[in-house]
């Protein structure tokens, strides 16, 4: 009977660990995802240029294309304007170390300026941690 339950103990110390681990990533995910809001609006760029991948694929909503030079540019020298960020709707799912997060956005570019949006984040686990590789986002009837 001992030797039975075995396989089945085994089984479910690694399932418990795969699910821990997939639990810490998203977890460390999110977390990177808020670091990418808080950044935005506080234009630090320090921040931005840890966290957005040197091959950054960055989609506006208008359609309009930049990269991560361009992103960190525009945000630091208050090219673009960003009062407050929500996420809402958002879910995560991992791919080894890839994550799709997708996501609602509002994002208040003033107090009577709100962009809602969908987006789709791809990020990349590498040796520096989750890092953006794309952004494409859609916008969404107010």
């Amino acid at each position: 009977m001992k030797k039975a339950l075995y396989p089945v103990v085994t089984f479910l110390f690694f399932a418990l660990s795969f699910a821990s681990a997939a639990s810490s990533d998203e977890t460390d995910v999110m977390a990177a995802m808020n670091t990418y809001k808080e950044a935005l609006i506080h234009k630090d760029g320090a921040a931005l240029n840890r966290i957005l991948s040197p091959d950054l694929l960055y989609t506006h909503s208008g359609g309009q294309f930049e990269t991560k030079h361009d992103v960190v540019a525009s945000i630091t020298a208050g090219k673009t304007i960003i009062q407050k960020v929500e996420f809402s709707e958002t879910t995560v799912h991992l791919y080894g170390n890839t994550a799709l997060v997708k996501t609602r956005v509002d994002l208040w570019h003033s107090d009577k300026d709100i962009v809602h949006m969908s987006v789709l984040h791809v990020w990349v686990k590498g040796a520096n941690g989750w890092q953006m590789v794309a952004r494409q986002a859609t916008k969404l009837p107010a």
